[in-house]
């Protein structure tokens, strides 16, 4: 993730340099580059042979900066009922996080399409207890200190059928599905009167989706996407809910490549059953996003459906 970031500030100083070195022109020449520059980026343009756009194959890749709000419940399946615990409250998780995060997009024809995304974040907390909790198989009492970790993964694919497909803008509905990997954990710090103990609970759950989506080219070098999905399913031993959105603005810095600053949003609810253990997922994942593309493969006709 450092090298992406790395690549990300010299893509951003390169930018900066030549802007500083425009500013360096005198003004009298300098006002109508800046004119003339303006007025190409939103002057009449083809669409369909913009390099960024309507390319047959995209792969992004960059950070999420979410704001984490997090309640899980642990229990056993003989009855005993976990505490409902808040993470950043009451285990000390911080509420900012960064995330990797990547996507490959395939447009197969001028309608449909296939995304693929990924998330991954990895939280760790170290925390005296302010109150009694219960977690899987033990009890953990006051005044305890425990660190606790919550990993999680996800993955999603999603088909995107296009009802409005133009040169400038397309339009349609996506089904799809979030498979969340999720392994929660707490255990006692040694060195403590308390012996030694810890409890995990981890769990697979497919989500599936439904939602909508537009793809926007606003100007010679600016494009926008949003979506938005929801979905209430149980599956097995597994009932959950999904809400998630995203909107993505694209400014394009040189031919194939592309920048990108987003705010992106997944909100989960989960019921899981394991072997030994129950459990309850409410988990909030909100924010900024800011990532690299690139784009290749042919431009999609739009001569034939």
């Amino acid at each position: 993730m450092k090298n992406l970031f790395y690549f990300l500030i010299v893509s951003f100083l390169s930018l900066s340099l030549q802007a500083q070195t425009t500013a360096e022109i005198p003004v009298e020449n300098a006002l109508p580059a800046l004119q003339n520059n303006a007025s190409e980026d939103f002057q009449d343009y083809d669409a369909t042979d913009l390099p960024w756009h309507d390319r047959r194959f995209k792969v992004t890749a960059g950070a999420f900066f979410p704001v984490n709000n997090t309640e899980i419940e642990v229990g056993t399946n003989n009855g005993n009922r976990g505490t409902k615990i808040d993470l950043e409250d009451d285990l000390g998780f911080s509420k900012s996080s960064v995330s990797f995060m990547a996507t490959f997009d395939w447009r197969i024809s001028k309608r449909s399409r296939l995304g693929f995304e990924y998330f991954s974040l990895d939280r760790t907390s170290t925390k005296t207890l302010q109150r009694e909790i219960t977690f899987g198989e033990h009890t953990y009492n006051v005044n305890t200190s425990v660190t606790a970790f919550f990993d999680v993964q996800i993955a999603r694919i999603a088909y995107g059928y296009a009802f409005l497909a133009k040169p400038k803008y397309q339009a349609g509905l996506l089904i799809g599905a979030h498979v969340l990997f999720t392994d929660v954990g707490l255990r006692v710090n040694a060195n403590q009167l308390s012996a030694e103990y810890k409890d995990s609970f981890n769990f697979t759950a497919p989500l599936p989706d439904i939602g909508i989506w537009g793809d926007f080219v606003l100007a010679k070098r600016f494009g926008l996407y949003v979506n938005a999905n929801y979905l209430a399913l149980k599956i097995d031993d597994i009932d959950g809910r999904i809400i998630s959105y995203n909107l993505s603005l694209l400014y394009n810095v040189h031919k194939n490549f592309s920048l990108t600053a987003g705010y992106t949003g997944l909100n989960f609810k989960v019921d899981a059953v394991e072997k030994r253990l129950n459990g309850f997922l409410k988990w909030g994942y909100n924010g900024p996003t800011l990532a690299a593309a690139y784009t290749f493969g042919g431009h999609i006709s739009y001569n034939r459906h």
